[in-house]
């Protein structure tokens, strides 16, 4: 009988609660939400521990606040939201190896059992490395494009109006390497060779074909007087 009378008096006392997961990086600000509709209850008293939330108040407690002002605060790096506006979400500034682990967040509602209570773990990790990316362009045997990066490996279909761009550039850049002094040089010198060779050839298909004509009629001639 002792027993049920236990088992009926936790479920009275038991509390709503969620649990969530946060993942933070090494150095950075990391945020631990926990918020309340202010409108329907107005500012809250509350309190955030190192722990889960147990059965009253809050274990191994870093801020408490009450009425909307801080009564306890263990670091100047746990910052609160905008409790006016029921946003009590922890900020934990510069967060280090050690602040991972169970944070608990109780919402003292007004009423018999009625608090809130969401639990969250905070797990640390090692804040990526933003690395500079450079390109440089491989044409593979399957007809695509590959682009090496120092960070990553990107493939791109030939078709991709990205290439087009490189390919309208890459012939700019060879026409302008082309328009140099020296280059023009070379081709003025060929231009004024193929004229002349042109001119060549059109004056001995105008004029030799008359001068060979008129050495035949010198033969006939002379056979006509020795007829005669």
């Amino acid at each position: 009988m002792r027993g049920l009378c236990y088992f009926y008096l936790s479920i009275l006392t038991q509390v709503s609660s969620s649990t969530l997961k946060v993942i933070g990086f090494f150095g950075h600000n990391v945020t631990l939400p926990c918020t309340y509709d202010s409108q329907t209850h107005g500012v809250l008293s509350f309190c955030w521990g190192r722990e889960m939330v147990p059965m009253s108040k809050c274990s191994d407690t870093i801020i408490s606040s009450e009425d909307g002002a801080v009564l306890f605060r263990e670091s100047p790096r746990y910052q609160l939201g905008r409790m006016t506006d029921g946003d009590v979400s922890l900020t934990i500034l510069d967060a280090q190896w050690s602040d991972a682990g169970v944070y608990g967040c109780r919402l003292e509602i007004p009423g018999w059992f009625n608090d809130e209570k969401v639990n969250t773990e905070l797990v640390m990790e090692e804040a990526p490395v933003e690395r500079p990316v450079t390109q440089d362009w491989i044409l593979t045997a399957a007809g695509r494009q590959d682009i090496l990066t120092t960070s990553m490996n990107i493939t791109v279909d030939v078709g991709d109006p990205t290439l087009d761009i490189l390919a309208v550039t890459t012939t700019m850049e060879k026409f302008k390497a082309f328009l140099e002094v020296g280059n023009i040089g070379r081709a003025a010198a060929i231009f004024f060779s193929a004229i002349i060779i042109i001119l060549v050839f059109v004056f001995r298909r105008r004029f030799l074909p008359k001068s060979t004509l008129q050495h035949p009629h010198t033969p006939t001639a002379e056979n006509i007087y020795e007829v005669l």
